[in-house]
C-alpha cells in the first residue's frame, strides 16, 4: 500500500530515470484521464458559475480574515475582480495541477474524489482529491509561495486562508492527515506539506464567528497591524494587506484622515498608513 510520506520522492524516481533513457511508467489511461480533466478545467475557467457574481462563504474563502470578508460582502461592484493577466496565471495553474496529478497516479498512489462537494455548516466547496485516503489541495506557487510550505512556516503568513480551506476539507471528510501538494512553478520542485492540527483552526468556530460577524454593522478589527517603514516613524501596510483590494476602504481613516498615501519605491509600491519623515521617493497617490 502506498504511502503518503513517500508521495514526492516517489514522483522523482521515474522521472530521474528519464535522462537514463527509461520511459515514465505512463499508461494510455492516465494520459487519457489528465486530458479529459484538463479540457474540463478549461471550460469551467471559460464559463464563470453565477456564484462568482454574488458574495458567499464558501471552503474557498472561509480562512480568509473577517474583515477581508465583511468588506467583500459589501461590495457592489465586485471590485475585487481578477485582471486579464491574473486570470491567465489561473488557467495555466489548473492546466498544471492536472499534470501533476497525473504524475501522482503514475508514482502509484491513489488518487480518488476528485472535485467532490463537501459541506460543514451550510458552508460547501469542492476539494482537489483525496490521495491514499487523505484531503490534498493542489497548488502551483512561485518560489517566495512554495518556500513557505517547504519550510513549513505557512502558518505564519497565511494570507489566502490556505489552513482554513484545508480545516475545513477536513472536517467534512473526517480526516486529518491532509495537506497540500504544491508545485514550484518556477522551478518545477515539489514539496507535501501536511500541517499539524495546531497550526488548523477549529473550523466550525471560526464558520459560526464569521457567519455571525460579517453580518454586523461595525466592521471587525484589521486583519493585520501596520508595521514600521525604515527607522523614522513612518508606517505602512504589510504583504497581505498591500495586495487587498480593500487597503484603502480599509484604511481610509490612515494618516489622521487623509487616507493611505502610496511611495513608489525600487522594489514596489508602499502604502504607508502614518508619514513622519517625506520619503524621498515619488508619491503616486
Amino acid at each position: 500500500m502506498s504511502n503518503l510520506s513517500t508521495l514526492i520522492e516517489d514522483i522523482y524516481d521515474p522521472l530521474n530515470k528519464l535522462s537514463e533513457g527509461k520511459p515514465l511508467p505512463l499508461t494510455e489511461e492516465d494520459i487519457d484521464l489528465a486530458l479529459s480533466n484538463i479540457k474540463n478545467s478549461i471550460i469551467s475557467w471559460a464559463t464563470p458559475s453565477e456564484r462568482n457574481a454574488k458574495f458567499t462563504l464558501r471552503m474557498s474563502n472561509i480562512g480568509r480574515p473577517a474583515r477581508q470578508l465583511w468588506f467583500q460582502k459589501r461590495d457592489e461592484y465586485r471590485s475585487s475582480g481578477i485582471d486579464g493577466a491574473t486570470q491567465i496565471k489561473f488557467l495555466y495553474g489548473h492546466i498544471l495541477e492536472e499534470i501533476l496529478l497525473m504524475l501522482v497516479r503514475m508514482s502509484g498512489h491513489k488518487v480518488t474524489d476528485g472535485q467532490k462537494e463537501v459541506e460543514v455548516l451550510g458552508i460547501t466547496g469542492h476539494i482537489d482529491c483525496k490521495i491514499d485516503g487523505e484531503v490534498i489541495d493542489v497548488k502551483t506557487a512561485s518560489k517566495f509561495a512554495f518556500n513557505k510550505f517547504a519550510n513549513g512556516t505557512l502558518a505564519q503568513d497565511d494570507g489566502f486562508g490556505y489552513l482554513g480551506q484545508l480545516g475545513g476539507y477536513e472536517a467534512a471528510e473526517k480526516t486529518d492527515n491532509g495537506g497540500f501538494l504544491v508545485i514550484n512553478k518556477e522551478s518545477g520542485e515539489l514539496c507535501l506539506y501536511q500541517p499539524d492540527d495546531m497550526e488548523k483552526p477549529n473550523i466550525k468556530n471560526k464558520i459560526q464567528t464569521l457567519l455571525d460577524t460579517i453580518d454586523l454593522d461595525t466592521k471587525p478589527d484589521l486583519c493585520y497591524t501596520p508595521i514600521p517603514e525604515g527607522k523614522k516613524g513612518n508606517m505602512k501596510l504589510p504583504k497581505p494587506c498591500s495586495w487587498c483590494s480593500y487597503k484603502f476602504d480599509c484604511h481610509s481613516s490612515a494618516n489622521d484622515g487623509a487616507g493611505l498615501r502610496v511611495f513608489k519605491y525600487s522594489n514596489g509600491y508602499t502604502y504607508l498608513t502614518h508619514v513622519e519623515a517625506e520619503p524621498t521617493v515619488e508619491e503616486v497617490l
